[in-house]
């Protein structure tokens, strides 16, 4: 399976090996979001001119939508961070690389796109995290209202439609896909459509952006009401920049936190992890914020982040995600490591996922002292001083992370087995790692 940029099967069994209990130091940068290049990659189908998507980052989720880009046709050219998609005249769906789609439940955002090539297809269904049931409807009940049809069978989904039209789409949920599936039906639909209850988390605003360089009007972005004014045709010549990933910077946060660690985080997606850090402010963490101006995207605004070693204590309420501008549900498994380091007991309602919640009990083998009250929710009580162990890392990216983070804080040495999880969604992150003081290697 391995392409260029992509990986062998012996890379994805890599482990970690990390010496713990060292303190983090120095200055690391926000690297560039995963959910908003994936995204990018979905929404580039749109266009019949070529797409050059600048600072994409190198992780197996974009490695997989650009093998099963390239297997309808798209031809994708790497230079370094750069990549241009340029597709053919007609895109073929006879020979999608079934395997690579179904590794990813990012393809799901192709749908939203390929109705405005085809009046009926076939798609793999997605596979991603493993988190339990993750319901697909809300996409099915957002692309029935243009006039979309999709059947769910054994191993993929049916699409049809006869005639697109514009429409008013209201949510049941503000899903950050569904969401972006609505937004690309509607990109290419003539006239006036509006998604009600609409999430605005960053990755959507991460394509309103691109949507509008492609020609696309839209209307409030930021907000849970957009207005999308769509164009019947789009063969644009485009250069877009992906923005920095909150999701990345909490990564950090995180480490630094529980490695009671002093660390500046760079151009931190900052609208994005407000709640995250009141949060953290009230457990007790220093910190300091100073803006330094927006994305390429003219809409991401960027701040520096210092990050102080801190007395923590549990926070006073549950601890739970909500959809954006609340604290982001991609986040809320790090305040699972950063409770084993807080005075107290800590409650952790990760109320989405039937089973994420199960994997922060794997915390216990590294120390923490953790109960389970139910597949949604756990307590954390802390301080606790973390030891080195070995462990599997969970098929789930942001689990998998936790346990990276615990492992760093943990005095004495600890290895995490097939850390493909992680490679989903971090980019080179040992040598990241290593550049800020910590002890780590990977290996075969």
């Amino acid at each position: 399976m391995s392409q260029e940029h992509g990986t062998t099967k012996e890379e994805e069994k890599k482990n970690f090996v990390v010496e713990g209990g060292h303190q983090l130091s120095g200055s690391i940068v926000t690297n560039r979001s995963k959910n908003g290049a994936v995204a990018l990659l979905a929404a580039s189908l749109l266009n019949k001119g070529t797409t050059r998507l600048n600072k994409v980052p190198h992780i197996e989720e974009v490695h997989r939508l650009i093998e099963v880009l390239r297997s309808i046709g798209v031809t994708a050219e790497w230079d370094d961070h750069d990549l241009t998609l340029t597709p053919p005249a007609e895109i073929s769906l006879d020979t999608i690389d079934r395997v690579a789609a179904a590794k990813t439940r990012s393809i799901l955002m192709f749908i939203g796109a390929l109705i405005h090539h085809f009046p009926a297809f076939d798609i793999p269904q997605s596979g991603g995290c493993t988190l339990g049931l993750r319901s697909v409807r809300q996409h099915l009940w957002a692309l029935e209202r243009f006039g979309v049809s999709i059947e769910t069978l054994t191993d993929h989904y049916h699409v049809t439609h006869d005639d697109l039209s514009p429409e008013t789409v209201v949510l049941y949920e503000a899903s950050d896909t569904a969401t972006i599936n609505a937004l690309l039906a509607a990109a290419r639909i003539p006239g006036t459509s509006t998604i009600k209850y609409a999430s605005a988390n960053y990755q959507v605003q991460e394509v309103c952006g691109f949507l509008q360089l492609l020609g696309v009007d839209i209307q409030g972005i930021g907000t849970t009401t957009l207005i999308v004014t769509g164009v019947p045709e789009i063969s644009k010549d485009v250069t877009y920049t992906v923005a920095e990933d909150p999701t990345d910077a909490m990564f950090f946060i995180a480490a630094a936190v529980s490695t009671h660690s002093s660390l500046l985080i760079e151009r931190v997606p900052i609208e994005f992890l407000e709640v995250e850090l009141n949060v953290l402010e009230k457990m007790g963490l220093h910190y300091t914020v100073r803006p330094v101006g927006l994305s390429e995207n003219g809409i991401t605004k960027l701040a520096d982040l210092s990050i102080e070693p801190s007395e923590l204590v549990a926070f006073p309420e549950k601890i739970h995600a909500r959809p954006y501008p609340a604290l982001n549900i991609d986040n809320l498994p790090f305040f699972a490591v950063i409770a084993t380091q807080a005075e107290g007991t800590t409650l952790i309602h990760d109320w989405s996922y039937e089973k994420r919640a199960i994997y922060y009990t794997e915390l216990d083998r590294l120390g923490a002292d953790t109960v389970l009250m139910d597949p949604h929710r756990i307590q954390i009580t802390g301080p606790r001083h973390l030891r080195g162990a070995e462990l599997v890392s969970p098929p789930a990216l942001r689990p998998a992370t936790i346990l990276l983070i615990g492992m760093l804080a943990a005095q004495g040495t600890s290895i995490l087995r097939n850390i493909y999880s992680i490679n989903r969604g971090y980019e080179d992150i040992v040598t990241r790692l290593r550049s800020i003081g910590a002890q780590i290697t990977a290996t075969s």
